[in-house]
């Protein structure tokens, strides 16, 4: 019985020995700050459409075929 009470308090001492200097005697480390960068905006859209130079691309193929003929 003695030796389990001594374990019992040796247990106790040491258990709150390691609560007691858990956070250290170090300075707090503090973060910076988080910065978020805003996006670069969208760049500005063509005024002609896309479909438009695709037909035109297409016209230039058909004028090229039928004048190879």
């Amino acid at each position: 019985m003695r030796i389990t009470t001594t374990l019992a308090a040796a247990a106790a001492i040491a258990v709150s020995g390691v609560a007691a200097s858990a956070g250290g005697m170090a300075d707090e480390v503090m973060e910076a700050p988080v910065v978020v960068a805003e996006p670069a905006p969208a760049p500005a859209a063509s005024s002609i459409s896309p479909v438009y130079i695709v037909l035109g691309v297409l016209a230039a193929v058909l004028v090229a075929a039928a004048a190879d003929q």
